[in-house]
């Protein structure tokens, strides 16, 4: 519609200027295009997401498990008839089933945080328009416009779908939510050239923007999920959320833990059998049954049953440290991910800027000064940039005087204390430099002493003449303040303000024009300031043309959208960190050059900045070649980020994407994981990303990114001391299969090392939580000065799976030759798998305190972690005690010991963790 004539667009749509749509045509296109609304993503019933946590790889051994203890009930009970040794089996079957219960639920949950985006960009159009209608015009619902309806926005109003503009006046819309270009942009009804990008459509308002300045009427072309808001909506829709690489990680480990613990269960019920085969000659029904109790115990002890468990709450614990650090964190498995990133493409407007246009310099009365970059808050400091240190408030006060008299926009506090615009943004950043200078308008038409001021006559800003004019009563005298673009001005002026004399312009021209130059070349926008005296006649009776003459130019001003304070730093840090930061903008190509280079983001200004035109006519080959070293993209729509981020996902690489507006969003969805702004950013971004910054600061993804390593180190010490556990268990079970063949004093050679419900005690309780209170360790180093880790590597190298194979084996070992001795030492059945068992308690119980650093337990405070002391304490005393108490003993198959046996299995234990560590500490051995 853009590039057709403002009669061809009416006559497509069926529509009049004058009458708008009648109320029955108006009915008759909502029935049947819908309403203004956008289509929202149909959710996954709860009951098949649950189904689905039920049918999680760790989980279906657990079912097995599940399945061979009724089974082995079942022959109790109706063959064996021992009721007793039965009830024992619905007991282990119970257990397990709470464990599943368990861990489904909080994957469940996980798992049901809703997509709220669609909701978020629905909501948006819940407002009231200002509608043509039957000839009259009418407020209506925002969702009940249609194609062809004649609107009315003003300054202040959503624009609530897209529109054809018929005619303006004076018309500025804030577009950045779409384009990320943070300037109002002025408003036209004439007709563009065809393929005009989205951001130079200036005949065009779209859906979600908002009118900063003048008025329009215009024609709606789009609505709902056919606005360009729509298609961001529906790009949702189209990206996947995909794993983030510890999921994927985890994924892959436990279904080949999967097919190692059937592996394993197999291979001991086969034992069984062919010992039995060769010892008689037959294969019964009962000798089936015994080696299926040991099978039990094994399917249990061959998987990590609680890692699911443990591993939320580590990221839990992890995502509570963010948000201690100003970062929540909304999917519990994307905190890991900020400590394997490798690019982070950030928005510029809002994300490394504050989308506040701020004046950072300007040049009045000849000499040159500097105004903190603070946005839109009205404190900070006006400092000389001349080398004398000449610069004088009395320089620049009547330049900042002019710019404030001549000037109708204002910043109010809002319900949060911060600072909000009310009107364009370059006169915004105008009324904020003169806070500053201490120079308000109300001030200066409030005073009642000489420099009493009295505005009579506005001339507004218009597109054409590219000014706006205020005659201001001073004192007895008349005065003109003018304010424009330079080179406009400059065509209106005779003399100019150099260092308290009023020159000719043309002795001026040169300093001017290279002061303009140096501000463009910093991507300032800039604007020049002038004044004029009048005589009193000229002042209420003089036209325009006759007022806009012979000025005198005071000052320009260089304005920009600054950068934030803190992100320089930050962007340095992850450099260092070996993070490569890439600006993704829809801002003009030099000032997102300029803002990257001031940033660190580029080294050089000659680097290539790469637009959206570009990449429109680059194939995906093509962009795969060059993306890895771009840092600066302009110009680009949503659909040109998303393509940016996959091409980096196929180098391999893991990409957070940052950003504040709508149109970040789909990008957001795409990437590894998305970062939204939590103070600007808009509901459609926060809702789609995985981390929110609370306090809008750059800083914040830096430290997020240290406690994203952090946390992965604790994960994998957390793995490693799981799975040391489970080598344990199950090599223990397998020795007391494969070793006793024979009947040792009341333990037969069909009686496993230790029974299902004490390998679930051990998992679940004396195992698990040490292990999840792993999560509360701090850095064992500094995590940023490394390079992220390899997402393709497997969590277990780096030496951790010879580590866990060694301790475990050790573990094992000590587990099965402490049960071999209770038997040598005619103990019942139930003592020595309670001495075993007690022996693997401990034995995990010290290991934990090694499980921690990378080095030996010797080279960290064991007391640095109070949580894990306190697990550590716990699980010991709960380990004892279901040893002594009855209902325990009935429950889990424990028996009570003698003193000095529970100092053995309390104690012995914990020498394999002291020796294996004091050999790595004296040789340096890494393997274990």
């Amino acid at each position: 519609m853009y590039s057709q004539d403002c009669k061809d667009v009416l006559n497509e749509l069926k529509t009049s200027r004058h009458d708008g749509l009648t109320t029955a045509d108006a009915n008759e296109r909502l029935a049947k295009y819908g309403p203004n609304e956008i289509q929202q993503e149909v959710q996954e019933p709860a009951w098949k997401a649950y189904l689905h946590a039920l049918t999680e790889p760790i989980i279906i051994i657990l079912w097995i498990a599940i399945g061979l203890t009724l089974i082995s009930a079942s022959y109790d009970f109706f063959i064996k008839k021992d009721p007793p040794s039965g009830m024992s089996a619905i007991y282990e079957g119970i257990v397990i089933l709470i464990v599943i219960l368990i861990n489904s639920g909080l994957t469940y949950w996980q798992r049901l945080s809703a997509q709220k985006s669609l909701d978020a960009l629905s909501s948006a159009s819940r407002h009231q328009s200002n509608v043509l209608r039957d000839q009259t015009w009418e407020k209506i619902d925002a969702s009940k416009l249609v194609e062809g309806d004649i609107v009315e926005v003003k300054m202040g109003d959503f624009i609530e779908a897209d529109v054809r503009f018929l005619s303006v006046n004076e018309l500025q819309v804030n577009e950045s939510h779409l384009t990320g270009e943070s300037d109002a942009i002025q408003k036209n009804f004439q007709t563009l050239p065809e393929h005009t990008d989205l951001a130079d459509r200036t005949n065009m308002g779209f859906s979600g923007s908002t009118v900063v300045n003048g008025s329009g009427i215009g024609v709606v072309t789009a609505t709902g999920s056919h606005t360009e808001l729509g298609k961001i909506a529906d790009l949702l829709n189209r990206t996947p959320t995909g794993k983030t690489p510890i999921e994927r990680a985890i994924n892959q480990l436990t279904k080949r833990l999967m097919i190692a613990a059937i592996g394993v269960v197999m291979i001991a019920i086969t034992y069984d059998l062919v010992k039995e085969y060769l010892a008689t000659n037959t294969i019964t029904f009962s000798g089936l049954m015994a080696s299926v109790s040991g099978a039990i115990a094994l399917a249990v002890a061959a998987i990590p049953d609680s890692m699911p468990v443990v591993l939320s709450i580590v990221l839990t614990i992890g995502a509570r440290t963010l948000a201690r650090n100003h970062g929540l964190i909304k999917s519990l498995s994307s905190v890991e991910t900020l400590g394997a990133t490798t690019f982070i493409a950030s928005d510029k407007t809002g994300t490394l800027t504050k989308n506040e246009m701020t004046v950072t310099r300007f040049f009045a009365n000849g000499r040159h000064f500097a105004a903190d970059a603070n946005g839109y808050d009205p404190v900070g400091e006006i400092t000389s940039l001349e080398e004398d240190e000449t610069g004088q408030p009395a320089d620049y006060l009547p330049f900042i005087k002019s710019a404030v008299l001549n000037n109708e926009a204002q910043i109010q506090r809002n319900e949060n204390g911060n600072y909000e615009p009310l009107g364009n943004p370059t006169d915004v950043s105008l009324i904020v430099l003169g806070s500053k200078a201490k120079i308000t308008r109300a001030n200066l038409l409030n005073q009642t002493d000489d420099e009493d001021f009295d505005i009579l006559r506005v001339l507004p800003f218009e597109s054409d003449r590219k000014m706006m004019s205020t005659v201001v009563k001073f004192g007895d005298s008349y005065k003109l303040f003018t304010k424009g673009a330079p080179d406009v001005i400059m065509q209106h002026t005779t003399d100019v303000s150099l260092k308290d004399q009023i020159v000719p312009l043309e002795q001026g021209r040169e300093l001017l024009e290279k002061q303009i130059l140096d501000y463009a070349d910093d991507a300032l926008r800039t604007i020049a300031v002038t004044k004029r005296t009048l005589t009193k006649q000229q002042a209420l009776h003089a036209t325009q043309a006759e007022l806009e003459q012979d000025l005198t130019l005071l000052g320009i001003a260089g304005i920009i959208d600054p950068p934030r304070a803190e992100v320089r730093t930050s962007i340095a840090n992850l450099h260092k960190a070996g993070v490569q930061v890439v600006m993704i903008t829809g801002d003009h190509p030099a000032t997102a050059q300029a803002i990257a280079y001031r940033l660190g983001i580029i080294r050089s200004q000659q680097a290539r900045t790469l637009e959206g035109q570009e990449i429109e006519e680059l194939s995906d080959a093509q962009l795969f070649k060059i993306v890895p070293d771009i840092r600066v993209y302009a110009r680009v729509s949503p659909e040109h980020k998303q393509r940016i981020i996959k091409a980096l996902q196929k180098h391999d690489q893991v990409v957070a994407m940052t950003g504040d507006g709508v149109n970040d969003a789909p990008a957001l969805r795409a990437a590894d994981i998305g970062i939204a702004m939590g103070i600007n950013g808009t509901e459609v971004t926060k809702d789609s990303a995985d981390l929110i910054l609370l306090d809008d600061k750059f800083t914040t993804i830096e430290t997020s990114v240290a406690a994203g390593r952090t946390i992965f180190a604790n994960i994998k010490n957390f793995m490693r001391q799981e799975l040391t556990t489970n080598v344990a268990e199950v090599l223990s079970i397998l020795l007391g299969t494969f070793f006793i063949t024979r009947s040792i004093g009341h333990v037969s050679e069909l009686t496993p090392t230790l029974t299902a419900i004490m390998v679930l005690w051990v998992n679940m309780i004396s195992d698990s939580l040490p292990a999840f209170a792993l999560g509360y360790d701090g850095a064992e180093h500094d995590v940023m000065s490394e390079k992220p880790r390899n997402v393709h590597e497997s969590l277990l190298a780096n030496h951790l799976l010879s580590r866990i194979a060694v301790r475990g084996a050790v573990m094992g070992l000590t587990v099965f030759v402490a049960f071999y001795w209770a038997a040598q030492s005619g103990m019942p059945v139930n003592k020595a798998q309670t001495v075993a068992f007690l022996t693997l308690v401990f034995g995990q119980l010290w290991h934990v305190f090694d499980a921690r650093t990378t080095h030996t337990l010797f080279r960290r405070n064991p007391f640095s972690n109070p949580y894990l002391m306190a697990a550590v304490l716990f699980a010991a005393i709960s380990s004892l005690a279901i040893t002594m108490l009855p209902f325990f003993n009935t429950l889990m198959g424990t028996s009570s010991l003698t003193w000095p046996v529970y100092l053995a299995v309390i104690f012995v234990p914990a020498l394999p963790t002291f020796v294996l560590s004091g050999l790595k500490e004296m040789f340096r051995i890494n393997f274990w």
